[in-house]
């Protein structure tokens, strides 16, 4: 993050001042949290919440349960989250939550104690107008339903905008499960306009089928391309006359969330699939699958990154120099916390929009957010992910400027 952050600092010649201003995080907490085990047993779990920013309004972002969960990472994922809702123009700033467990090894029982114990232990560092969590890796609707009940009794009122992601029961926006995947369809369009791309006689490669990954197949699949790749932990999925996007979903939503097994293709494997020769890559699984190891293999016209983190900046200048357009995470999932903002805004103003009027202004944010990338790699000479981040760090260091420090 940090890389990429000081590059685009230097392009844009921002002072040493506002470099530490955009830098420092606003505020970072640590707590303990015990909680009672089924087996009798107290464990106590480490919890983490980091407010980057708040200079273009509340903080906003995920929290994640995973084993691996520390500081260092929170912190790199609260800055991106910063620059991620300002480069779509959305009145927040970056924040991030992690409590270090294995979700998977515990049960519903002691997932809810300890997502209630660490609301409680953030009661004031949560608030609709000042830190707004939501689901990251390990959680769901239904941690974001534990967290704002146990927030509201504190209030003792039902304050349901202290959380997105929620169940739409209460108050959970229609749209927001395909929006990470329907914002990386955006993203990927506008940029084969760009680039001068028939999506009808164009490929496609997509990394990982979860929530993202799946989405975006469907409906770049939709819009006429050809999706020859899939793949899950379970390995890839080949067709060069194209996958049944369908097909594979309803395979996988019956075999227990995995393709394991799926014969629609042939078996590749997940780095196979990165090197395929496709006119679009979509790397929507984990962090750091494209390295200086195996960028210089890759085919593709374009990536566009629908996972957090998926090229380490050590690629990134082979990606460039093969003159393959990347369109960065910052940008390309930024549908996710786009059509957060709307759960929040709903919630907000007591009224539920339709779904065709979420995804209309979900398209209109991401395709304008695009369009201004885009427009500052032609004006600086610089990569889009290099674009995005200048489009970002201005927009957060102009709103500084106007609001004044001591």
């Amino acid at each position: 993050m940090m890389s990429r952050f000081d590059a685009a600092a230097q392009m844009l010649g921002i002072t040493e001042e506002m470099y530490y201003i955009l830098k420092v995080p606003a505020r970072q907490v640590m707590v303990g949290l015990p909680i009672t085990m089924d087996n009798g047993s107290i464990k106590v779990f480490e919890g983490h919440r980091v407010i980057h920013s708040t200079i273009l309004g509340p903080s906003k972002g995920g929290i994640r349960l995973d084993p691996g969960v520390t500081l260092d990472e929170v912190r790199a994922l609260a800055a991106w989250m910063t620059w991620k809702c300002a480069v779509v123009d959305i009145p927040y700033g970056g924040a991030k939550g992690g409590i270090a467990c294995n979700p998977r090894e515990m049960s519903a029982g002691e997932i809810e104690r300890l997502i209630r114990a660490y609301t409680v232990a953030m009661l004031d560092v949560f608030g609709p107008d000042r830190d707004i969590p939501a689901p990251d890796m390990g959680t769901g609707p239904r941690e974001m339903a534990w967290l704002m009940d146990e927030y509201s009794k504190s209030r003792g009122m039902t304050v349901n905008a202290v959380v997105t992601g929620k169940p739409l029961v209460l108050g959970g926006s229609l749209g927001r499960t395909e929006a990470t995947g329907r914002g990386v369809t955006v993203a990927a369009l506008s940029a084969m306009d760009k680039l001068r791309m028939n999506p009808y006689r164009s490929s496609a490669a997509i990394q990982g089928f979860g929530n993202v990954g799946s989405f975006a197949a469907e409906l770049l699949h939709e819009r006429g391309v050809t999706v020859m790749a899939i793949s899950d932990v379970t390995g890839g999925y080949y067709n060069n006359r194209g996958i049944d996007i369908s097909a594979a979903l309803a395979y996988r939503n019956a075999n227990k969330g995995t393709l394991e097994g799926f014969n629609g293709a042939e078996r590749i494997t997940n780095e196979e699939l990165l090197a395929l020769p496709v006119d679009v890559l979509v790397p929507a699984a984990k962090e750091d699958v494209i390295t200086a190891e195996n960028a210089d293999s890759i085919q593709a016209k374009m990536i566009v990154e629908g996972a957090n983190g998926p090229t380490s900046a050590s690629a990134d200048d082979i990606i460039n120099e093969k003159g393959i357009m990347v369109v960065p995470d910052i940008l390309a999932n930024a549908g996710g916390v786009t059509v957060s903002y709307f759960e929040w805004v709903q919630n907000r103003i007591g009224y539920k929009w339709t779904l065709d009027r979420i995804n209309r202004r979900a398209d209109r944010n991401m395709k304008d957010a695009f369009d201004r990338v885009f427009e500052t790699s032609q004006k600086y000479k610089v990569s889009m992910r290099l674009a995005a981040y200048i489009v970002a760090i201005d927009k957060v260091a102009s709103t500084y400027k106007f609001r004044g420090g001591y």
